[in-house]
């Protein structure tokens, strides 16, 4: 299996993003390995070295996805027995070009700490722990968005994906078995109707989540799994909410379409 490595200076994370993104779209299996956080000649010889040996050990040259600013590491990196791709370098020379202005690299400056975007995200995390699966319903008027559906539906997941991530207050709140009978959007919740979001998903697959959690049980039942997403999903085509089926969708693709349907301001860099 040919491996491909992401190495940085600093967390790896943008080499990740570019290389993971690009070789999606090969139909293969890689051998993935990142190095995070090279900052020194010694630490450069080693990643070289572990390049190196994949080579060796797979008999296929290395993918190596960079983004190093400092020129001697880098020249190292790229004298590996290896295939480099280097997006920074790709990339700078053209938007230089654009903006008329010379590009001045600085290790770890793409994942600083900007004050004021840490905060909202460490407001957020705080804002969804408290008002996680309906423990508070009286202060949805801070929400950005209040993500509603059945037990298992990834309501939690995704609200911390959405702090953590982006800074946005995520409340949620939960359908349950008690609700069935007449469900309907609780009076609590319709001053913030534009907030809310709904999730749902298959079937088969909450059952199955289900039976993991609590087997053989009514709540795991495939009669209870079905009449539950029947009844909710009546309810948000009466309601007109908006929402999507999370079953081959994951947390980051989940929440990017949250972001783009709700029109919500991302509190990133």
């Amino acid at each position: 299996m040919r491996a491909a490595f992401y190495i940085s200076d600093g967390t790896a994370i943008t080499s990740e993003v570019f290389g993971h993104a690009l070789l999606s779209l090969f139909p293969m299996e890689f051998e993935h390995h990142t190095i995070s956080f090279v900052e020194t000649i010694e630490k450069a010889e080693e990643a070289k070295a572990k390049i190196n040996a994949a080579k060796k050990r797979t008999g296929e040259e290395p993918l190596v996805f960079h983004t190093f600013v400092n020129p001697e590491i880098r020249r190292i990196i790229d004298s590996c027995d290896a295939v480099i791709y280097n997006f920074l370098e790709h990339f700078v020379s053209p938007v230089q070009k654009v903006l008329g202005v010379e590009a001045k690299p600085k290790a770890h400056r793409t994942h600083s700490i900007h004050e004021n975007s840490y905060d909202y995200r460490i407001d957020a995390v705080n804002y969804a722990l408290a008002n996680d699966d309906g423990s508070n319903v009286t202060n949805y008027a801070d929400a950005d968005v209040i993500l509603v559906g059945v037990s298992r539906s990834g309501k939690t997941p995704s609200s911390l994906y959405l702090a953590l991530q982006y800074g946005v207050k995520a409340a949620n709140y939960p359908f349950t078995d008690d609700d069935m009978d007449d469900l309907k959007l609780p009076d609590f919740l319709k001053p913030y109707k534009k907030k809310i979001f709904g999730l749902t998903i298959d079937a088969e697959r909450l059952i199955d989540i289900r039976d993991n959690r609590m087997a053989n049980s009514r709540y795991s039942s495939a009669r209870q799994c079905r009449m539950e997403l029947r009844e909710v999903e009546k309810l948000y085509k009466k309601e007109k909410i908006p929402f999507i089926n999370t079953t081959k969708f994951s947390v980051e693709e989940i929440t990017a379409k949250i972001l783009s349907e709700m029109g919500l301001q991302r509190y990133k860099y």
